[in-house]
Parts: C-alpha cells; sequence; structure tokens
C-alpha cells in the first residue's frame, strides 16, 4: 500500500529524502520477514554459520589460511566464503583509505556482509588485519556472539616482515606507505581471542586441521 501524501519524503529536502526521512522526520524504513527460518536453513546445509575473525599482521598468512579452509570445507560438503581484506577494497570498499576512521568503516561494512551470509546459512572466514580491538569488537556486537569466533594468526612481526609476500613492509620501511601496521601504526593484539595460531611454526595442512577441529568442537560442523 502507497503512503499517504503527507508521509511521503519531501522534494523539497532532498537530503531528507535521501535518508528516507517525511516531512515530519519520520524515517520510513520497514524491515520484512521472510519464512525460512535460520533452522530452517542449518537443517537444509547441515550446518551452523559462523564467522571466523582471522586478525593478524600483514604477512601473518590469514588469507592463505582462509582460502585453505574454504577448500577444504568444500570437499567435505560445507558452504563457505572468504572475505578477503584486499579483495573487499577493490570493491566494496573501493572509496576507502587507512585512515582511524576509514578503517573503522571498513570493518563494519565487512562484518554486515558477514552477518548478511551468516543469515543464509553460511561459514564466513574474514582475512582482515583489523588493528583495533574495538573495531573487532564492533564486528563481534555486530555479527552477534554466537556466530562468532575471533582467530587471532599471531605469526610475529620479524617472520611477516621476512616473508613480505607483496613487498609492503619494504615500501612501508622505506616511508612510501604512511600508516603500515607493525610498521608506523600499531597493531592491538586479542588479549582473549577465542583460537590462536602461529604459521611460523605450522604447515598449512596442520593448520587447517587444528580450525577444522574447532569447528567440530563448538558444533559448527558435524
Amino acid at each position: 500500500m502507497p503512503l499517504p501524501a503527507s508521509l511521503q519524503p519531501s522534494a523539497k529536502d532532498p537530503a531528507a529524502a535521501a535518508k528516507g526521512l517525511t516531512p515530519h522526520g519520520l524515517r520510513v524504513v520497514i524491515p520484512h520477514m521472510g519464512r525460512v527460518t535460520a533452522p530452517l536453513r542449518e537443517q537444509l546445509l547441515q550446518q551452523r554459520p559462523v564467522t571466523l575473525w582471522l586478525t593478524g599482521l600483514s604477512g601473518a598468512g590469514k588469507s592463505t589460511l582462509a582460502y585453505a579452509l574454504e577448500e577444504q570445507l568444500h570437499t567435505l560438503g560445507f558452504a563457505s566464503f572468504v572475505l578477503d581484506g584486499d579483495n573487499l577494497r577493490h570493491r566494496l570498499n573501493r572509496d576507502l583509505g587507512f585512515s582511524a576512521a576509514e578503517r573503522s568503516e571498513n570493518i563494519r561494512r565487512v562484518a554486515e556482509v558477514a552477518a548478511l551470509m551468516n543469515d543464509a546459512g553460511l561459514m564466513v572466514f574474514t582475512a582482515l588485519i583489523s588493528p583495533q580491538c574495538s573495531d573487532r569488537a564492533m564486528a563481534r556486537a555486530l555479527i552477534g556472539e554466537h556466530r562468532f569466533l575471533e582467530v587471532h594468526v599471531s605469526t610475529p612481526l620479524d617472520v611477516c616482515e621476512g616473508r613480505d609476500p607483496k613487498g609492503l613492509y619494504t615500501m612501508a620501511r622505506a616511508g612510501h606507505i604512511p600508516q603500515f601496521t607493525g610498521v608506523s601504526a600499531p597493531y592491538e593484539a586479542p588479549e582473549s581471542p577465542d583460537f590462536s595460531i602461529d604459521t611460523a611454526h605450522l604447515s598449512l595442512a596442520d593448520a587447517c586441521a587444528q580450525v577444522l577441529a574447532l569447528l567440530r568442537q563448538r558444533g559448527y560442523i558435524r
């Protein structure tokens, strides 16, 4: 049913109209609920949705681990998806830089997408440095405590810099990349992550096995 004329967004105030505001300041954006519930999706997919938030320094092995886990879960018959920080900055977050405020907005957007994917029944692996504890807490709140596992890929800085797969540390040390985490910007390591893994001392296969064991232990996969 269309809204009465008195509640229609005002063409005289484009900014208000863009926000869905009526001339009376009402925001007429009303959620609509479907009939396919979360338990129905879990029954269909035979898995519980979860977001494993992989955090750690550049070069720690977050993306490598996330994509290996996605591949193994696919082989086992489970549906998952990787939200990789670099990939998202080419698309969804291409308008964002690396200031503190833009980093927070980057995390907020990724968390909202992860939450939507969890609503669809998928397991999600995020691979982002996400250096601020407050931003990761925000992501946990947006996604939900029951669907969020913070996984610290705790590979030490000297190992990450020794790998330097994209040459970023070299450029950062030369002053070509400002606000680079671990060099010219801080990284706040999780104080009590749900799981911690150091890829300096584990093979990729062993790291995957540990995370899959965690998922089974927590009841996300059978």
